[in-house]
């Protein structure tokens, strides 16, 4: 999962996106890139590398980037090392010369590599997903009829792109002397924002993954994109919107459990709001299992809000036992394992004197393989807690995502036929409290959404053997190469 961004109609458009690529910094930490487009002297301009948007962005570089047109991503490596090939945005010179960013994950990307060789023959030169959305761009429009318009050649390129090419993704490209488009899969699966700010009679517009980009720009929150649409904003700033392949809207759950911040809001429902209506029911359930409780206390930093609404039902003391080091990365996301387990233990430092005999409820916004939640159990136990409870604002995950979120293999899953009791000794806990499955779509206040690492409903079908035989040979562009432990 990665955060995106792109600004069409804003002189120095370029150094602009490196603010707003700090605001969705915590959506990828592996490394970042800008690709600026210069309309007057008709130039791209690319920098990207490994590493924090702080370090890769040097005023040198930011200089660099000219023009009123820019694409910004964030990136989280899905599967093994990072290699910069992968890294985003890529580019290519023809039809027009075409810069791309994507969020999400491809799922039959080995038919399509297949497809574009046999029958367009085109080779990709990355590993990453990204690379065979904007071939399948390209193709596109180089087919097109001559007499169409671009917004006609965009809507029929487009088009065939979501019909042959698997999964969840919102991208966002520009066309050389021609504008911004962007674009999402049929289902809407990853999110993807539409902010405007009035230029004259017109207004210039930006893309990005969370709404906190637009505020930090100057600009007005518009709209989300809509499963399926395609949007095309020209070097006039005339705006198209085609509605080329729209399905039931099946927004991941898992943005407002754990990966949006918490300013952003989706599908009209606040991340803030819905994590406090997480807290609310799970402390209806908290009290269904009569707990002896003397304090609740989150697991920073994405449980906060819930375990404060939860603190305030139960009417029990909010306090914070765990004191998260602001300088150390979200482990969520950190590649290596040995790595990964060194920055958990760096990050958290015990509060000992708001531990020591007292029996805490622990309030996580997800439990997926258990290993780091169990480390924290055992920090407060060697601390002098007397118990611990933990509580989780998501339902057991129980099943692989396959659309951007890297646990691609169930028994990798510490609910994956588990029962409660056994995660309960696995983990060391006095007590266990999910929120129930059947209680989440009241927590998200949605008709409708992916819950598939929850039930096993995938929106788009497809099997873990096909998809890791898959992954053996792509390196996607977002997901995570972990999730949270």
């Amino acid at each position: 999962m990665c955060g995106i961004v792109g600004l069409i109609g804003e002189p120095k458009a370029g150094p602009k996106l490196y603010p707003a690529l700090f605001a969705l910094q915590h959506r990828g930490q592996d490394a970042a890139g800008i690709l600026s487009y210069d309309f007057e002297r008709s130039q791209f301009h690319l920098e990207k590398d490994l590493g924090l948007v702080q370090d890769i962005f040097t005023e040198e570089r930011q200089n660099r980037l000219k023009g009123s047109m820019a694409l910004g991503h964030t990136r989280y490596s899905t599967i093994g090392t990072v290699d910069k090939e992968d890294l985003q945005p890529l580019f290519l010179s023809y039809p027009y010369g075409i810069g791309m960013i994507h969020n999400g994950n491809v799922t039959n990307y080995d038919e399509v590599v297949d497809d574009l060789r046999k029958s367009k023959q085109r080779w990709t030169f990355s590993r990453n997903d990204l690379e065979i959305l904007l071939h399948m761009t390209a193709v596109g429009l180089t087919s097109a009829k001559e007499a169409e318009t671009l917004s006609q050649k965009m809507a029929t390129a487009i088009r065939e792109l979501l019909v042959k090419v698997e999964g969840a993704y919102s991208a966002i490209g520009m066309l050389a002397d021609q504008g911004m488009f962007a674009f999402s899969d049929s289902h809407g699966i990853r999110p993807l924002l539409v902010g405007r700010k009035k230029v004259g009679d017109k207004f210039s517009y930006c893309f990005a993954s969370e709404k906190q980009v637009f505020f930090g720009l100057g600009y007005e929150y518009w709209r989300d994109l809509q499963p399926g649409e395609l949007i095309l904003v020209d070097k006039e700033l005339n705006f198209y919107s085609f509605e080329l392949s729209k399905k039931e809207a099946r927004p991941c759950m898992f943005e407002w459990i754990y990966f949006a911040g918490s300013e952003t809001e989706w599908h009209g429902r606040p991340v803030y709001d819905v994590r406090l209506n997480l807290g609310r029911i799970l402390a209806e359930e908290c009290q269904k299992k009569g707990l002896e409780i003397d304090v609740v206390a989150p697991v920073p930093d994405t449980s906060r809000a819930a375990a404060c609404r939860l603190a305030e039902v139960l009417q029990k003391p909010y306090r914070e036992v765990l004191i998260k080091n602001r300088y150390v990365q979200r482990s969520f996301i950190v590649n290596q394992p040995e790595l990964r387990k060194m920055m958990v233990n760096l990050k958290l430092s015990p509060v000992e004197s708001e531990i020591r005999g007292k029996k805490i409820l622990l309030v996580d916004d997800s439990i997926v393989r258990g290993t780091t939640s169990a480390r924290i159990i055992r920090l407060l136990r060697d601390s002098g807690a007397e118990k611990v409870y933990l509580a989780s604002t998501c339902p057991p995950i129980r099943n692989p995502c396959f659309y951007g979120i890297d646990f691609p293999e169930g028994k990798s899953l510490i609910a994956h036929e588990k029962s409660e009791a056994e995660i309960e000794e696995f983990l060391g806990v006095d007590g266990l409290v999910y929120l129930p499955l059947e209680r989440l779509q009241e927590g998200l206040g949605l008709k409708s959404f992916c819950s598939a690492c929850l039930d096993g409903d995938y929106p788009v079908p497809v099997s873990t053997e096909s998809f890791m035989k898959t992954r053996n040979h792509n390196i996607g562009g977002d997901g995570k190469s972990e999730v949270p432990l």
